[in-house]
Formats: structure tokens, C-alpha cells, sequence
């Protein structure tokens, strides 16, 4: 069985999941994949099962109920991944944002070079993002500079949703205590492997902004990162973490 296991959360990434899995399973490392699905109205979830019998035990479909976060989401994959024996876990999206070659890269990172935490990181070089409109560029660089601000976080990407955890971090953090579930739950996350002292490493990725399906970013998810950062911070400032 392999160590390693790539959770993908979906909601209506019909156009874009089997592109996704075959390039994954095209990589020379032997990587599994755990698919979350929210139930899609497009039947993603459907393709999935389609695609499990060309990948037989080495592709995995979760189908939850109904669309409900995609912090909740990774973490029923996390819960997943740890009653079995995966010890490097993968957050990626479907959508090509985040280039499967590049998880060798990380892999190696956490492996090789023994971080607990590594991040494809769009801000460690620069700003390296395609395809985005210069505001958006702007708002997603400016919150990670803010997250560093109110938090002390050193972390130049602090939102990014394309990271490799050793299975020990997971195991640490108490996922019933993690409580946000869209861009927060990734500084969430992060926040409390740096304050449990794990070993985090950026690497430079490439983001490129997706060119089918439909983004899921909406103003809720914007104003649970700008206030939930704060109540991190709080929460911190008075041990109740």
C-alpha cells in the first residue's frame, strides 16, 4: 500500500476530475487519491466511480451529503486518511490550479528534507500566479500579509491549499477543534502546526487560475478569513487553542 495520499475535494468538477487522476497516476511516485465529493449536481462523483475500476485500490471516493465547506471536507478526508496507514497527505484542488508535477516536489520536501509541513507557496519567490485579474492577485497577497501581521505566522502563503502533511501533524491537531471551512480553515491549519512547533517549509509553486468549472470563492469565505485571523490570534493570546 502506498504511503502517500492526495485528497481532492469536489463540487461540480465533472470537467476536470478525470484529467486530474490520470495525470496524478501518470506521476513516478506512487500516489493514491481520496476524492471528497459534496454530492455534486454534476455527477462528479459518478465519473469517480467510473474511473475506480481503470485505478482499483488506488483510487478512493467519499461522497458526503450535501456542499458544506471545504474545510470539512479535508477534514473527513484527514479523518479518513488516518485510520489507514498514509503517512504524507496532499491537499489539492481538481481544477489544474495546483500542477500535479509539482507534488514530487513537496513529497521530497517532507521526506528528504524532514518538514512536517510543506506548502506550494505562490509568494515565496515573488508573486507567482497565471490567469488571475490583478485584484484578485492584490487581495490574495495582501491577506497573507495580514495573516502574518495579526498572527505572527512566518508563512509568506498563508491561504495556499496545495500542501503535504506528515501524518504526525494530523495526528496532533484535534480535527473536531478545527472550525472554519473555507480560505480561514488553510490559516487555521497552518497557524496551529506552527504553534505545536512542527518543522514548515514553502516551496515555490506556480498558481494557475482554473479554466473550466466555476470558482467557489464568494464573499463569506473572504470575511471568515478576515475575522477568523483575529480569533486565532485571540484564542492564542489567551491558550484556549
Amino acid at each position: 500500500m502506498s504511503q502517500k495520499l492526495v485528497i481532492i475535494p469536489t463540487y461540480n468538477e465533472v470537467e476536470n476530475i478525470e484529467r486530474i487522476v490520470r495525470n496524478i497516476f501518470s506521476q513516478p511516485v506512487d500516489f493514491q487519491i481520496l476524492v471528497v465529493d459534496d454530492n455534486s449536481p454534476d455527477q462528479t462523483w459518478a465519473l469517480v466511480q467510473e474511473l475506480q475500476k481503470d485505478f482499483p485500490g488506488q483510487l478512493h471516493l467519499e461522497i458526503r451529503n450535501a456542499k458544506s465547506g471545504l474545510g470539512k471536507a479535508y477534514i473527513h478526508g484527514f479523518k479518513w486518511a488516518l485510520q489507514r496507514d498514509y503517512q504524507f497527505i496532499f491537499e489539492m484542488d481538481a481544477d489544474f490550479s495546483h500542477n500535479p508535477n509539482d507534488l514530487i516536489r513537496l513529497f521530497n520536501a517532507s521526506s528528504k528534507q524532514n518538514f512536517d509541513l510543506v506548502i506550494g507557496s505562490r509568494y515565496i519567490k515573488g508573486v507567482n500566479v497565471i490567469n488571475w485579474p490583478m485584484k484578485r492577485v492584490l487581495m490574495s497577497w495582501i491577506a497573507s500579509k495580514y495573516v502574518k501581521l495579526i498572527t505572527g505566522l512566518q508563512i509568506e502563503d498563508t491561504t495556499a491549499g496545495f500542501v503535504c502533511y506528515k501524518r504526525e501533524v494530523l495526528e496532533t491537531l484535534d480535527m473536531d477543534k478545527i472550525k472554519f471551512i473555507g480560505y480561514a480553515f488553510q490559516i487555521e491549519m497552518k497557524f496551529k502546526a506552527f504553534k505545536k512547533g512542527f518543522k514548515v517549509k514553502e516551496i515555490p509553486v506556480i498558481f494557475t487560475d482554473r479554466t473550466k468549472g466555476k470558482s467557489k470563492m464568494s464573499s463569506g469565505i473572504i470575511a471568515e478569513a478576515i475575522f477568523g485571523v483575529i480569533n486565532l490570534k485571540l484564542k492564542s493570546i489567551l491558550g484556549k487553542l
